[in-house]
């Protein structure tokens, strides 16, 4: 990743900038110590409206994908609570807000008014593909967001429903490809001055354009079928827009990280480095935050009970450097040297959590070997699991990606995993996941060749951008080829699983599609998205359960009773505190809001079951 050479800092009706020394990014014609928004160049601006609203989006997305059975934690308020579905819990709420309206949304007006003003169309294109990504997100995790006067005059903005919200981010993403198309005038700044991710190349925003406009109008999939410019669910022009989307993992929108510690950092409330990957932030550096599932773990390595094992487990299943003892369980898969040893998955079915596990592993290098320390005999075994902590060179100073678990002792190294390590890519939208809506759709029209088609060519080109980064990290780093979390996939197990890992057409079923769309869109709020969509039925995600936890902590139904599911988050504590008028009103615009329990507090969205009302695209609601 390039480099920031400023930080926007900003409100959602001024904009103070903080800058970096020696660039020429700029043409700061007034004191230095008194920027104001004027002084900032809208290639600028775009450089870290990028960062945070990738972060506005890959934040939430540490939380929400524990709602869907695939992880396991023993720490981490948020991600503890949507695994247990205890929806009293935490969540990012805050984050998803902030992030997104001050950093990004507070330099949008300028950002597109400056640029229409000098004939910067790609920069206006950026400023309307930043505002429909934006507030789709909010909708998607909140439902009902200020949308028309967000940036306005008002204190306290009024709310819009999820139709309009939606409706409007359809609008600005058609707006963003029309002004791509233009031919910028000659004196604009190039697209490629601002542009981390896509080098300023016009043609892959136009299908990124494309890709999340067939992906949003899929959300519709509840809804009656016809026109998408009525709400309604448009089989033929998702499968319009795909055509226009990416056609290979090339064209591909991802965001490349590096870990080298800068000194340029998150102003936003972190005051961490840039550079590295948000799922880092959240989730990789952290002790205990992950463990895979064994819904997630048999799906990987038996996938639709066909017995062959899926290339990518060992890169998705984190690894412990080990050496194998007599009473090592034969059902742990082992590194063809005997080094290291994979993990197994945790089972959310049982009550490992409601019993203190999975508890963490400890190295001792006095008396060498893992262990857990704990009297729990229960508790001891759980060293076959191995926890999904990243290493790190530049801010964690280690001497390589893999964590020690005891400093100074390579025996007690843990691999990390794909996602979650500082260098992880961040995936913005992928030819992967569009085989996989194609497949959805034209499953859903009954041609089952042509969904078997899209399918197989989405497994396929995950299995193949995931052993690009595999060989990107071993070329940086040819230490890490002997860790099997690093070292590339062969092409004869790669071929022996699209052969005969992942059924065929004739056995073709959406519970394939969904459950392989999971592991390709893994660590997004896509994961929830679908799971709501598809209203959490085990036959469209295999092997997945509702939580012990939940079934059997009587608080938890509290929140989301029997017979219903997590299906939004609570609205962030200053939406409460501040704009109460506003989003109390918008109630008498939601179906089943003023139907929920409320209490002595009276509010709609106070009341102790508001994360399981719907959101529109959830719903038949017109």
């Amino acid at each position: 990743m390039k480099l920031f050479k400023s930080i926007i800092l900003c409100g959602l009706a001024a904009v103070a900038l903080s800058l970096t020394s020696c660039n020429d990014w700029l043409d700061v014609n007034n004191d230095p110590n008194t920027p104001t928004s004027a002084d900032a160049s809208y290639s600028t601006r775009m450089t870290f409206m990028q960062h945070y609203s990738i972060a506005a989006y890959m934040i939430p997305s540490s939380n929400t994908a524990y709602y869907c059975g695939q992880l396991a934690t023993y720490t981490g308020a948020q991600q503890t609570a949507a695994m247990n579905w205890n929806l009293g819990g935490s969540n990012r709420a805050n984050n998803a807000q902030q992030w997104f309206l001050v950093p990004v949304g507070g330099n949008l007006p300028d950002l597109y008014n400056s640029a229409m003003e000098d004939g910067a169309y790609h920069y206006a294109a950026m400023a309307c593909y930043f505002k429909a990504f934006g507030f789709m997100n909010l909708a998607d995790l909140f439902g009902e967001v200020p949308f028309d006067e967000a940036f306005g005059d008002a204190v306290a903005p009024k709310y819009n429903t999820g139709k309009e919200v939606f409706m409007g981010c359809i609008k600005l993403i058609d707006q963003a490809i029309e002004l791509f198309q233009r031919e910028q005038d000659p004196n604009a700044l190039p697209l490629s001055d601002g542009d981390m991710w896509n080098g300023g190349d016009t043609g892959k925003w136009i299908k990124l354009c494309y890709f999340l406009k067939a992906r949003w109008l899929n959300h519709l999939s509840k809804k009656q079928a016809g026109s998408y410019t009525e709400g309604k669910y448009d089989q033929a022009a998702i499968l319009d827009c795909l055509s226009k989307a990416m056609q290979s993992n090339a064209d591909n929108t991802v965001v490349y990280h590096e870990d080298n510690n800068s000194t340029t950092h998150d102003h936003e409330g972190w005051d961490e480095p840039v550079d590295y990957s948000a799922l880092y932030s959240c989730i990789g550096m952290n002790n205990n935050r992950m463990f895979v599932s064994k819904c997630f773990y048999d799906n990987l390595t038996n996938f639709a009970g066909n017995g062959v094992e899926d290339p990518r487990a060992d890169k998705f299943i984190p690894w412990a450097r080990s050496v194998k003892s007599d009473d090592t369980p034969d059902e742990i898969k082992w590194s063809e040297d005997g080094k290291w040893r994979r993990s197994l998955g945790v089972d959310l079915t049982t009550n490992i959590i409601s019993n203190g596990g999975p508890f963490p592993s400890l190295y001792s290098g006095n008396i060498p070997g893992w262990y857990c320390n704990t009297t729990d005999n229960a508790r001891q075994g759980d060293t076959i699991y191995v926890q999904g902590q990243s290493g790190s060179t530049g801010y964690g100073g280690g001497k390589d990606m893999l964590m020690r678990r005891t400093a100074g002792y390579d025996e007690s190294a843990i691999s990390g995993v794909f996602w979650t390590r500082p260098t992880s890519p961040t995936v913005v939208g992928s030819y992967a996941e569009a085989c996989m809506i194609k497949a959805e759709v034209l499953f859903r029209q009954g041609k089952t060749t042509e969904a078997y088609n899209a399918y197989r060519e989405g497994i396929k080109a995950n299995i193949e951008f995931v052993n690009d980064m595999c060989k990107r990290w071993v070329a940086d780093d040819p230490t890490l080829v002997s860790c099997p979390s690093f070292t590339p996939m062969e092409q004869a197990d790669i071929d022996n699983f699209l052969n005969n890992g992942i059924g065929t057409a004739s056995d073709l079923t959406m519970g394939k599609i969904m459950t392989q769309k999971q592991i390709i869109v893994f660590f997004t709020t896509e994961m929830w998205l679908d799971m709501r969509r598809m209203d959490y039925n085990p036959e469209y995600f295999l092997g997945w359960q509702k939580p012990f936890m939940y079934l059997n902590t009587a608080s938890y139904k509290t929140y989301c009773p029997d017979g219903k599911y997590p299906r939004r988050w609570n609205q962030a504590s200053y939406e409460k505190d501040y704009n109460t008028t506003n989003l109390d009103a918008i109630g008498d615009l939601v179906p089943g809001a003023r139907d929920l329990p409320v209490g002595e507090n009276g509010k709609w969205y106070l009341s102790d079951q508001i994360c399981t009302l719907p959101v529109w695209w959830d719903s038949d609601q017109e």
